[in-house]
């Protein structure tokens, strides 16, 4: 496997936290048209995300090293964040689901990599875990409050965070072939959610709208973004990738202004600009070490 630089690691988190931002969306669309729970939308994005990740791997002449058994630990913490995040957003809405689970993330991790991997945070990384919470909270806390949504919502999407920062500590400390560990992931986490899903409704309403959405949940939300994700991993500490990925909300927020016309209030500006100047100290800091 060739080595990945700190700055590319970076970049590769930047991308991949970009392709998240619009999985929730995504994932809430096919709620509304396809006719699909929380475990069903999850089975199907994880294997799609699997067949899309092995296609790309054959087209580019790559190869997967034989599957370690540690992607069984990697595929169920995917199976219970991924089914968590879905249930959440299905309990209380895209915002409230996204701010609680990014928000708890990067604060669950640097825990964990402090007392389980050793990890230091130092003055720069935790002054830029506090500007990017900061800006997470000024960007999408109106938005969140006026949502509403239960405890049963915030519940899941504290569970989705702990899932997540447990699969990124996780892998973190076993660098395995980073394809290898996405896809195997992918196909652990498939087998553990069919049981639920087919008790649920495992077939979704077919229509232009639900497989289009389905295709791209897979491709680029989950085969790409995991893909980037894994390898990141092999360069950057835990908490760095995911104070990084916290870049996602931006990217979302501005998404909406550029595409749909959203309008973002002065606070909601200063939220952006925080969040993104974390990720840019921490990309700096990353190509610098």
């Amino acid at each position: 496997m060739t080595p990945v630089s700190a700055r590319r690691g970076a970049l590769y988190v930047s991308v991949a936290a970009t392709a998240w931002g619009t999985g929730g969306a995504a994932g809430s669309l096919l709620f509304q048209s396809g006719g699909l729970g929380p475990v069903g939308v999850s089975l199907w994005r994880y294997l799609l995300g699997a067949a899309f990740l092995l296609a790309l791997v054959r087209l580019t002449g790559g190869r997967l090293d034989r599957f370690s058994p540690r992607v069984v630990v990697v595929g169920v913490g995917m199976a219970v964040y991924q089914t968590a995040y879905f249930a959440s957003i299905a309990e209380s809405g895209v915002a409230l689901a996204t701010v609680v689970t990014m928000g708890a993330t990067p604060v669950f991790t640097a825990l964990g990599g402090r007392f389980l991997l050793r990890e230091r945070l130092g003055r720069v990384g935790l002054a830029a875990l506090l500007t990017a919470l900061a800006g997470l909270a000024l960007l999408t806390g109106e938005t969140a409050l006026g949502g509403g949504g239960g405890l049963g919502g915030i519940a899941f999407a504290l569970l989705s965070a702990a899932g997540y920062a447990g699969v990124t500590l996780f892998s973190r400390r076993h660098q395995d072939d980073p394809q290898g560990t996405a896809v195997g992931g992918f196909l652990v986490g498939a087998a553990c959610l069919a049981p639920f899903a087919l008790a649920g409704g495992v077939l979704p309403e077919f229509s232009v709208s639900s497989v289009a959405l389905l295709l791209y949940l897979g491709a680029v939300p989950t085969a790409l973004a995991y893909g980037l994700f894994f390898r990141a991993l092999t360069a950057l500490s835990a908490t760095t990738v995911s104070i990084i990925s916290l870049g996602e909300a931006a990217g979302a927020a501005l998404l909406g202004v550029v595409l749909f016309g959203e309008r973002l209030t002065p606070l909601a500006w200063s939220g952006c600009a925080l969040l993104l100047t974390a990720v840019v100290v921490l990309t700096a800091r990353a190509g610098d070490g």
